[in-house]
């Protein structure tokens, strides 16, 4: 049994809806289907009503909710306590950033905080978004920093937690260039010469924002999928040997830009501006993190 099936129950007993729970808790309608079954599997009973709207627990389901909810509770403050033996001395906070933001922005916003408000060490753990959500919602971590976008946001408790922007980063199409110095290859393409794409997965937030700009298109162009990966550094190298177009994010991409060893692959109609976000649990007592996130505010526009 996994502690966050517990999670996936009391979202369900708050939203009484799966597709509302599922945006809750930042996974697929269908992956919380499957957590519920296990989870069900697990205590041996129906705990979901699945026949009555709005989706109600069965009695099972409720003396489970009720008695887990203390359990987790329980669980997640011992976690805290011994966590808190295992922190960096002195100063210190614990991150999850995203792949990219924690190679990218990460560094440089840390330096400069550190100037302007004093000398802190901090524990960095890169993890896709899903996984950053998560570790923010059980205390794995003081801070978490991600993309989001208006059409993707990240969506969290406000209850719960508290979040900042901290700045933000264009999103477009790179390819490497020819020996004119144009992209080998641009949007659009035509079926006759379709365009090699070199993919983010389906479940990946950045794939979600090329999605959302593909579809705001009023011709669509010819991408033939050649290549996928869950990682923006990835597929920055794979573009960069001349495999195919990509989208990346100009702090991955702004040295290779300068370098001549990318090109932009579109107009402005192909990009899109990705905010960069920062998240704290309301709840967290890490007197380190609560100063910052003070400093945060008082700096952040």
């Amino acid at each position: 049994m996994q502690t966050k099936w517990i999670d996936d129950l009391l979202a369900i007993a708050e939203t009484k809806n799966f597709s509302r729970a599922a945006e809750m808790r930042c996974i697929t309608q269908s992956a919380l289907s499957r957590r519920i079954k296990s989870l069900e599997e697990w205590v041996g009973v129906e705990l979901v009503d699945r026949g009555t709207y709005p989706v109600q627990l069965t009695l099972a389901g409720q003396t489970f909710c009720n008695e887990g909810r203390e359990a987790l509770s329980a669980f997640m403050d011992l976690r805290s306590s011994l966590r808190r033996g295992e922190r960096m001395p002195g100063r210190s906070i614990q991150v999850v950033a995203g792949h990219t933001l924690s190679m990218t922005f990460v560094p440089k916003w840390f330096t400069q905080f550190q100037q302007r408000n004093g000398y802190f060490t901090a524990r960095v753990l890169a993890a896709n978004v899903q996984e950053a959500v998560i570790a923010l919602a059980e205390g794995g971590c003081d801070l978490m920093i991600g993309y989001s976008h208006p059409r993707a946001p990240i969506l969290l408790d406000p209850d719960k937690f508290v979040g900042l922007r901290l700045g933000t980063d264009a999103f477009f199409p790179v390819s490497a260039p020819g020996a004119d110095g144009k992209p080998l290859f641009a949007l659009s393409g035509s079926p006759h010469q379709p365009i090699p794409y070199l993919s983010y997965t389906a479940t990946s937030f950045l794939g979600r924002v090329v999605d959302l700009i593909l579809h705001g298109q009023p011709v669509q162009p010819d991408l033939q999928r050649f290549y996928e990966a869950d990682m923006a550094m990835h597929l920055m190298r794979m573009a960069r040997e001349g495999y195919g177009i990509t989208w990346l994010p100009e702090s991955a991409v702004e040295e290779e830009i300068a370098a001549g060893k990318l090109v932009r692959a579109g107009g402005p109609e192909w990009a899109a501006e990705l905010e960069i976000w920062s998240f704290r649990s309301i709840g967290n007592t890490n007197q380190t993190m609560i100063e910052l996130w003070k400093s945060l505010e008082r700096d952040v526009p």
